[in-house]
């Protein structure tokens, strides 16, 4: 029995091959919308689904350079198959239409990213689709919010930007003995410290936008799971058409190879990060499921094998010291998003989490004053530095 390589080994080389045209050692861009038939017999072949290949860039598989990256995905999540997406809430939405139609019933958490808040207290009831927002890290609230027509529990975990930590297992558990589907938002967390589908979940996804990418230059969304859902999933992404470009596909499999490096730097930097503004008489609290005072960090160490880069906390004196904290950083970038080489500070309530209304947003604790850091690779020393400085003008 061949031994299976380790997490970052698969980073590296995961679904990839020298190209069989020329040789290339890493994967090509495949910069091209339409696909060559050998015959009239093949491309009907294809177009049926009898004989795997490529047809058309929109149509799953894509192109070559969209499945290796959906590939090198799967293997580093344990799932059986992925797909690429043009954006975290195309494949968000496509995951949707996959399992939900019109009278079912979806539970949520209810702290989740702004724009899928969105989507589903907006779009989805238009379609006829119920939805529940439940505090997912208590499993009596999942369990009382179950009806017949549920067909899903969509679960953030660690949560945007509360920072809350939701069992999966348990979850995944409870979703299954009601014969529903399991959905995680692993992009906080990525394939490297959490593993949604090896808990017992049915999907997990993440936006290549942040971490698996990396760098801040890109758009991109991806899913894994087991074939079957994935078959149903590529239906959908074929009619939709929320693809995402190959470059972009490329750039996430470049992102991909160092993802395993670039995690513990964050993970290490945070807590440093955390550590510090815990100690400081001007932070009013800190959410980072590495710390100890969390209240899922037991939960956090069970599930997780390290916490990310991702932190909040409130500066005493709410929202006003919060805003002259952002207006005076300066290593850190004030910029939504996160998951990028450098530190990156924002104010959900008047940014990424600006549509979730105010009674909303007070009843799941983003406060006004809460404020999001997503900790970068730099020296932490100069973190630190900059966010003590900015701390001692407020």
């Amino acid at each position: 029995m061949e031994r299976e390589v380790k997490f970052a080994t698969k980073c590296v080389h995961a679904a990839e091959k020298p190209d069989p045209a020329f040789g290339a050692h890493t994967t090509p861009i495949f910069q091209t919308s339409t696909f060559i038939f050998e015959n009239a017999e093949q491309g009907a072949a294809r177009f049926a689904g009898e004989e795997p290949g490529y047809v058309y860039a929109r149509i799953p598989p894509n192109t070559p350079t969209h499945a290796v990256l959906a590939e090198k995905f799967a293997a580093l999540e344990g799932g059986e198959a992925g797909q690429t997406f043009a954006s975290g809430m195309a494949a968000i939405t496509a995951v949707v239409l996959t399992t939900l139609k019109q009278g079912d019933h979806l539970i949520s958490t209810d702290v989740v990213y702004g724009c899928t808040y969105s989507l589903f207290s907006e779009v989805l009831p238009g379609l006829g689709i119920d939805v529940s927002f439940v505090d997912t890290s208590k499993i009596e609230n999942i369990k009382r919010a179950f009806k017949p027509e549920t067909k899903m529990v969509f679960i953030e975990t660690p949560a945007n930007p509360t920072m809350t930590v939701c069992d999966i297992a348990e979850i995944s558990g409870l979703a299954r003995e009601h014969g529903v589907i399991c959905v995680v938002d692993n992009t906080f967390a990525t394939p490297y410290f959490q593993r949604p589908l090896e808990l017992g979940a049915d999907v997990s996804l993440s936006s290549c936008t942040k971490y698996i990418g990396g760098h801040a230059d890109l758009l991109g969304g991806i899913v894994a799971g087991k074939k079957d859902f994935m078959k149903c999933l590529a239906t959908i992404v074929g009619y939709t058409g929320g693809i995402m470009g190959p470059h972009e596909a490329w750039l996430c499999i470049r992102g991909l190879k160092t993802l395993h490096i670039r995690m513990e730097r964050h993970a290490e930097n945070a807590m440093k990060v955390a550590e510090f503004l815990e100690s400081s008489p001007r932070v009013e609290w800190v959410r980072y499921p590495g710390l100890p005072g969390h209240p899922q960090h037991e939960l956090a160490r069970k599930q997780m094998s390290g916490y990310s880069g991702m932190l909040s906390f409130e500066v005493r004196g709410g929202v006003e010291a919060g805003r002259k904290l952002m207006d005076n950083v300066r290593l850190c970038s004030l910029a939504v998003s996160l998951g990028a080489t450098d530190t990156l500070i924002q104010h959900p309530a008047s940014m990424t989490h600006a549509c979730v209304p105010l009674v909303v947003r007070k009843r799941v604790g983003i406060t006004d004053g809460l404020v999001r850091l997503s900790v970068g690779i730099e020296d932490p020393e100069d973190i630190i530095a900059d966010l003590k400085q900015a701390l001692e003008i407020i």
